[in-house]
Parts: structure tokens; sequence; C-alpha cells
């Protein structure tokens, strides 16, 4: 008796292939589109992904060059203890050691092309960054010539009051003036990287360094301030709930700019004074510290 032919399975719909993906892709991606929202969030996608793979890359190299080296070491070390006269025929398959150090180098040479093309995009969308600025300026404008204009009444509280309210609005100034000064440096030096304006390497050059000092002295000035506003929150009575929560954005805060301090001061300098695994390891604190909160926030 003659066997019967197999009888094909039908293909599922697409529908029902979807129906089919592990829940949990699929609750991820949904979140990841709602981190994907917004700029904010694109950017806090791209600074976590640009720096952890910067990391990743640098200590790939490191992992590699020390296996090439133990290989190297092994095999001067095998070739010594051949006696004299010993023919020795090299063949083109490498060792194992060598083959993984080959193959950690080239995706070593791939995240650290992917952390540069994230940096260019990032920059890219700090291109527009000015128009949100000019609407800071205008907010603090506003907020000036309206306390100015306010009667004595209303502004005769306490002279220490009145005191901390000018330094509080000086140092708002400052900040904006930084934060322009730094980000028409970094766009003139971009636009002219990409032909679009006229500066030339050594102007490029130099603006990116004034950038990255403008940008240190602003963090310098976040750091003063949530100092200070450590201090003072510390002497206040608050519910433990309320204090704790503030606590812990103000540590995130903290580790945050303290982290940027070193990485803005080697930008400034022609030399650098962090070598590559560690500009990698710092920015990646605050992209995960940021990717985090993001994370929380469209759970």
């Amino acid at each position: 008796m003659a066997s019967e032919a197999p009888i094909p399975k039908p293909t599922p719909p697409s529908s029902s292939l979807v129906r089919t993906l592990p829940r949990d892709i699929d609750a991820f991606l949904t979140h990841l589109n709602k981190a994907l929202a917004t700029p904010s969030g694109i950017d806090t996608v791209m600074l976590f992904l640009c720096y952890t793979s910067r990391l990743s890359s640098s200590l790939l190299t490191l992992l590699s060059q020390s296996l090439l080296r133990r290989s190297a070491r092994s095999w001067l070390g095998l070739l010594t203890t051949l006696p004299r006269g010993t023919t020795v025929l090299l063949t083109d398959k490498p060792p194992a050691s060598a083959g993984a150090a080959r193959a950690a180098l080239v995706l070593a040479g791939r995240l650290k092309a992917l952390s540069g093309l994230l940096s260019e995009a990032r920059m890219i969308l700090r291109l527009w960054a000015l128009l949100g600025m000019y609407f800071w300026a205008k907010g603090l404008v506003s907020k000036t010539l309206s306390s100015l204009s306010s009667s004595s009444s209303e502004k005769s509280i306490k002279e220490k009051s009145s005191t901390t309210s000018k330094l509080a609005t000086a140092l708002e100034y400052t900040r904006l003036t930084l934060c322009v000064a730094l980000q028409a440096l970094e766009n003139g030096a971009y636009l002219s990287q990409r032909g679009v304006l006229g500066w030339s390497p050594a102007k490029q050059g130099l603006a990116y360094k004034w950038s990255a000092r403008f940008w240190a002295a602003y963090v310098g000035i976040e750091i003063g301030k949530l100092l200070a506003e450590g201090a003072g929150a510390a002497a206040e009575k608050q519910p433990y709930e309320a204090k704790e929560k503030e606590t812990i954005q103000w540590r995130k805060k903290v580790a945050r700019n303290m982290a940027w301090m070193p990485l803005t001061i080697h930008w400034s300098t022609d030399s650098g004074i962090v070598n590559e695994p560690l500009i990698g390891l710092l920015a990646s604190i605050p992209g995960i510290i940021q990717i985090r909160d993001l994370w929380a926030e469209t759970a």
C-alpha cells in the first residue's frame, strides 16, 4: 500500500504571528515607543546608547589587545623552548585566542562607529536648542520686569530675602548666557564642519574648545547650586517621604553633574585629562540615570 503524502500545514496569517509574539517583547516595544515620543526622550535614549556603546567598544579593544599580547608571549615562549634547527611551519589558521581577539576588535569598531553616529545625531538635534533658549530668556526678562514693577510694600519683606532673590536672578542670567554661548559655538563649528558655514578648521577647533569651557562653567555653577540646595534642605523640616524623594532626586542631579565635570574639562583642553574607557564610563552615568527616570515616567 502506497504511503500517503504529508499534508502541508497552513501558514498562519500575519495577525496570528503577531499574537504569538512573547508579551514581554510587545510590552518592551510599546514602552520604548512611548519613551521615544518626545525630543527629550529621543535624546535620552541616544545618550544612553552613545556612551554605553563607546564604553563597550573601549573595553573590547583593551580585551582584544590583552589577548593578542598574551598569544604573542605564548608563541614566543614556545619558540624559545624549541631546539636549534627545528623547522617551524606557519599555517593560515590563527590560534583560538587570536580569533577571539580579532572578533572583539571587529565588534569594538562597529560599536565605536555606532557611538560616533549617535553623537552626531544628538548634535544635529541640539542645533534647535537656541530656540528653546530664546523662550527661556523671554520668560526670564518678563519675570525680572514684573519683579521690578511690583509695589514696594510687596518687595519689602526682608532684606535677606531680597538679596537672595537678586542673587538667584543673576545666577539664572549667568546660566542662560553660558548656555547660549556654548550652543552657538557648537552650532557654528558643526555647521562649518559640514560646509554650511565657512569657519576654518582652526576656528572650528577653537569653537569646540570654548564651547566645552562654557559648559564646564555651567556645570560648576550647577554643582555649587546643588550643594547650597542640599545644605538648605537638610535644615528644613519636612515629612519623611517627601524629604526622601527630594534627596533621591538631588543625589541623581549631583551624580550627573559630577560625572560631566571632568569630561567638560577634558574636552576643553588640547591633550585631554581622561582616557577613552573613562570617557565612556563617566558619560554612561548620566545616560543610565536619565534612561531609568525616562523609563519610569513612561511606564
